[in-house]
C-alpha cells in the first residue's frame, strides 16, 4: 500500500473538482454559503427549484438525489432559516428527520452568530485601556475612607 504524502493528498483533493454533498455539514468561512435542502417528495423539490431559481443572488440546482436541491447564496442576502421559513409558508414540506432538523438548527445558529459578528460594533483595543483608566480614577481605591477617624475606631 502506498503511503499518503501531502502532495498526493492535494492531488486527490484537486483532481475531483467535486462540490461537497448537500446535507453534509461542512464549515464554510466567509459569507458565501453552499447548503442543501431535502424535501418530503421529489415533486416538491422540482417546484422549489423553479421557485428559488427566480431569486436574485441565489444559485439553485438539483441535488444528488431527486428530493434534494443545492443552493448557493451570500449571507448578507439570505440565510438558510429564512429560505426554509419562506418555503414552509408557501406550503413546501422539508425533511423532518432528527438529523435534518438538527443540521438546520446548527446552521441557523452559526449563520446568526456570523451575521451578528459581521454587523456588530468593533471592539477598540487601544481605547479600552483608556476607558478602564478613567473609570479607575473616578472610583475610590486603596486605603481611602471618607468616614471620620473617630467613627472608625472601636470604643
Amino acid at each position: 500500500m502506498n503511503k499518503m504524502t501531502p502532495a498526493k493528498a492535494r492531488e486527490l483533493r484537486d483532481a475531483g473538482g467535486q462540490r461537497p454533498r448537500p446535507g453534509v455539514f461542512m464549515p464554510q468561512p466567509g459569507t458565501q454559503k453552499h447548503r442543501g435542502l431535502r424535501f418530503a417528495s421529489s415533486a416538491q423539490a422540482a417546484e422549489a427549484l423553479a421557485l428559488l431559481g427566480g431569486l436574485d443572488n441565489l444559485a439553485v440546482e438539483p441535488g444528488h438525489a431527486p428530493e434534494h436541491i443545492s443552493i448557493w447564496y451570500d449571507l448578507n442576502d439570505y440565510t438558510l432559516a429564512g429560505i426554509a421559513d419562506a418555503l414552509a409558508r408557501q406550503g413546501f414540506q422539508l425533511d423532518h428527520s432528527l438529523y435534518a432538523r438538527f443540521t438546520r438548527a446548527l446552521i441557523a445558529f452559526c449563520e446568526e452568530t456570523q451575521l451578528r459578528n459581521l454587523h456588530g460594533p468593533q471592539r477598540l483595543i487601544k481605547k479600552s485601556q483608556d476607558i478602564y483608566f478613567k473609570a479607575w480614577t473616578h472610583h475610590p481605591h486603596g486605603d481611602h475612607d471618607d468616614t471620620p477617624p473617630e467613627l472608625r475606631q472601636d470604643k
